[in-house]
């Protein structure tokens, strides 16, 4: 047992992975911290239901990557770059949404879009980034199952949420006029 707890806190892989981990625990204290304020402000929350399983989705890809790596695999350090690169426009996007970043589609039908930093050039920003970490962290340890397994689940869930939060914003989107479509 002492020397499974050691090989572990040698292992590049449950180090990346742990950083990662307490990164995402952060950014839920965070989330959950702009939730509680939305609602307060008289915000709602959609697509509640699929929620558990976007938590579900990303504990079981962190867990996939220790479980299916061995311990001592050290990582491509280029992929690595790439994955703390996507980090950085990761907190780019929630920089730019402050208070409106949450991991849930909670929306106020008051508030505007969000229009600037990253979201002047693609929707959707911090949905691309999680595209690239599913497949690049595990791409990093040389585990594309884990790549291919999960990007192919995130899809999916992605396919639903974006079409939720889409509706969701519908009636606050404006057109070329300036006007609520």
């Amino acid at each position: 047992m002492i020397e499974t707890i050691g090989h572990l806190a040698r292992s590049p892989v449950a180090w990346v992975v742990g950083l990662v981990a307490l990164q995402r625990l952060g950014e839920l204290i965070l989330a959950n911290h702009n939730t509680t304020r939305l609602l307060a402000r008289g915000g709602h929350e959609v697509g509640r239901d699929h929620y558990p399983l976007m938590v579900l989705l990303h504990a079981s890809w962190l867990i996939a990557i220790v479980a299916m790596t061995p311990l001592d695999t050290w990582p491509n350090w280029w992929l690595i770059g790439v994955f703390v690169v996507l980090q950085i426009l990761r907190v780019w996007v929630i920089a730019t949404l402050g208070p409106f970043w949450t991991t849930r589609i909670i929306t106020l039908d008051d508030a505007p879009l969000v229009t600037g930093g990253p979201f002047r050039f693609v929707r959707h920003p911090n949905y691309w980034i999680v595209i690239g970490e599913i497949a690049v962290l595990p791409l990093a340890f040389g585990r594309w199952d884990v790549a291919l397994v999960w990007s192919i689940l995130n899809a999916l869930l992605l396919r639903h949420r974006i079409a939720v939060e889409s509706a969701a914003i519908a009636p606050r989107q404006l057109n070329d006029a300036g006007h609520k479509v």
